[in-house]
């Protein structure tokens, strides 16, 4: 594997993914991950997200109801 350089971007720093170990771990832009020290030596593990937001129904009820009580205020915040 080739090496990679670490850039800054604003106050964090980034490292490219080679195309072919994306394909490999089935990784696409915009995923999410998250980014580990390893536990053992100088070494990071980077994971594939596989953290999904469930809407059950109590959830989408109470949603439904913070959205009548408090949908205007979103409304006029949204246009500031």
């Amino acid at each position: 594997m080739p090496l990679q350089t670490i850039f800054k971007a604003g106050n964090s720093h980034v490292v490219t993914i080679p195309t072919e170990l994306m394909q490999q771990l089935d990784l696409r832009a915009g995923e999410k991950v998250s980014v580990e020290k390893a536990p053992l030596g100088n070494a990071m593990v980077i994971k594939k997200s596989t953290n999904k937001i469930m809407f059950t129904d109590e959830l989408n009820a109470w949603f439904k109801v913070f959205i009548k009580e408090n949908g205007e205020i979103l409304d006029e915040l949204a246009v500031r």
